[in-house]
């Protein structure tokens, strides 16, 4: 195959710490670049586009690519995620929470800013310290306007997952009730408030 014409390219790499710029003609001569710009093994690479981890695995998609393209480099078994903003947490600031309560926000939050989903995994200790946080103390911990917005999404959000919770389980104990009302042959397992008709 003919060299294509030399164009430039971002790189970075996983975690999106080590950026470097890079002139490549071809998909091959990217990836024998890489080693020494990333400091990534040679071997077992995968080139991806860093805004949605589309994989660039062939010459001719390489080919279409505009100049200044951001690409993502993953090495073995990494994978794409998306570009989180990282949030960043003050602890040297009092307020009316508790230094250690304000740790263990500063813990979850650094859990949370790669993948909000996880707080679906959370415990309720948890929920409830991230959802209990009252407005003013979460504008005292955070560094800046972007990441206390991002905390009121994280308090929104480990609310609702918490009230999700509460609800399963109500509903699981009010099955067990039924359940024993069920075994021990009572025959109205209605609430106390509902009358029987």
């Amino acid at each position: 195959m003919e060299d294509g014409i030399n164009k430039p390219y971002k790189i970075c790499d996983v975690n999106r710490e080590k950026k470097k710029g890079i002139v490549a003609s071809t998909l091959e001569d990217l990836l024998s670049k890489v080693p020494e710009k990333l400091g990534l093994p040679a071997e077992n690479l995968t080139v991806v586009l860093e805004c949605d981890g589309t994989e660039v695995d062939d010459e001719e998609y390489f080919s279409t690519l505009d100049p200044d393209t951001s690409l993502m480099i993953l090495h073995g078994s990494e994978k794409w995620a998306p570009n989180m903003p990282k949030c960043q947490v003050s602890l040297d600031q009092t307020d009316d929470i508790t230094l250690g309560d304000k740790t263990q926000v500063a813990n979850l939050v650094g859990r949370l800013q790669h993948n909000l989903c996880h707080i679906s995994l959370l415990g309720g200790q948890d929920l409830e310290l991230l959802s209990d946080m009252d407005p003013d103390s979460l504008a005292d911990i955070v560094t800046d306007r972007d990441n206390r917005i991002i905390l009121e999404h994280i308090k929104e959000a480990s609310g609702r997952i918490l009230l999700e919770k509460r609800q399963a389980q109500d509903a699981m104990e009010l099955l067990k009730l039924y359940h024993q009302s069920v075994a021990n042959g009572t025959e109205d397992v209605s609430p106390p408030s509902q009358e029987r008709v």
